[in-house]
């Protein structure tokens, strides 16, 4: 559905361009529908996948889903560019609308199985988005060690924000580095994730997840504080240090979904997927904006520095000091969750 709708804004982006309509607050809006209706897309993708996949391959699925996107990140912007050189922009736009059409016929094709519903849960199926809101936090607080998983992917965007917005300056004006040095990097980083992800996807089965996220974070920072010390215009040090955190990033990531796709109750997990995806992604946008004061102020070397140094320590006091380290052995039988009506009952007995 969601993914038909970006279809519909994008074919009506080229409408308005074939009409000669061309608009930048226009492109903007549409971007941002389509970015609204992807943050719909992502979870609800991610959801699905448990109930097609056996829970012992769900790593090697994640990761296989991972190494085919950064195929695609890789083979876009040279098509992309080859495109642009043949046709106008405008026309450009209905291949949007062309690949929508290819996705849709394996979905025609297959079929996606549905969470069978008890008769208590047809009888209460309409629900308030707040109430069903609440019960999906007592979800995620029942399962030991889960709200500090969300925590841990909250953090880790936040650190590596000021990274992604900042590498050009970082590149081009700190260490006066051309286009091409930026390009190389940015190349490095993209084989490394290549790389892990075909790593990932050839191994059977990942044990010690948790353990895994909280290393190779720690791993992944560690890689990028090479870069942040890396003496003037060193960028082949650089390069080492991006390709060395790329390989260890889809690692931590196809984990980290299996995780949470093994411990989230099946008819939970869509949108407890989604509160993680809105936690997680929530911080981002505030990290970018407080990246380029911080580095005016402190200096960017400084600001890199101090987010790998958080990067590597943060995970050793969440394994300590949270319940992080038991996620993995939690199962969804063992899941307890009280429902808000009860709680709101049984304190209206107690008063």
């Amino acid at each position: 559905m969601v993914d038909s709708l970006q279809a519909v804004l994008t074919f009506g982006l080229f409408l308005f361009f074939f009409i000669g309509y061309i608009n930048i607050w226009l492109i903007f809006v549409i971007h941002t529908l389509r970015s609204v209706l992807f943050a719909f897309q992502v979870p609800a993708f991610q959801a699905i996948i448990p109930s097609m996949v056996p829970k012992e391959r769900l790593t090697r699925i994640n990761e296989l889903n991972f190494l085919i996107s950064g195929v695609v990140f890789i083979i876009g912007p040279l098509l992309s560019a080859i495109l642009l050189e043949l046709f106008p922009i405008t026309f450009i736009f209905l291949i949007d609308v062309l690949t929508f059409v290819i996705a849709l016929i394996p979905l025609l094709l297959i079929t996606i199985p549905n969470e069978a519903k008890s008769s208590k849960e047809s009888e209460s199926e309409k629900k308030s988005f707040t109430r069903e809101f609440k019960e999906d936090f007592l979800v995620v607080k029942a399962i030991p060690g889960l709200l500090s998983m969300i925590i841990f992917a909250m953090i880790f965007n936040f650190i590596n924000r000021p990274f992604n917005v900042l590498w050009p300056y970082f590149i081009n004006i700190t260490h006066d580095g051309t286009a091409l040095h930026l390009a190389f990097l940015f190349g490095s980083m993209q084989i490394g994730r290549l790389l892990g992800s075909l790593i990932t996807s050839l191994k059977k089965e990942w044990k010690h997840k948790i353990k895994i996220n909280l290393i190779g974070a720690t791993i992944f920072f560690a890689a990028y504080l090479l870069i942040s010390i890396a003496p003037y215009r060193n960028f082949n040090l650089m390069m080492i240090g991006g390709f060395l955190g790329a390989i260890i990033f889809p690692i931590t990531v196809a984990t980290y979904l299996t995780i949470l796709q093994t411990v989230i109750p099946s008819d939970k997990i869509g949108r407890v997927m989604s509160i993680d995806h809105t936690i997680s992604m929530a911080i981002a946008p505030i990290g970018a904006l407080m990246a380029g004061s911080m580095a005016d102020l402190i200096g960017i070397n400084t600001l890199f520095t101090i987010c790998s140094l958080m990067g590597i320590f943060y995970p050793v006091l969440l394994w300590f000091f949270t319940k992080i380290r038991y996620l993995e052995h939690t199962r969804e039988e063992d899941i307890k969750v009280v429902p808000q009506e009860e709680i709101i009952e049984l304190k209206a007995q107690e008063a």
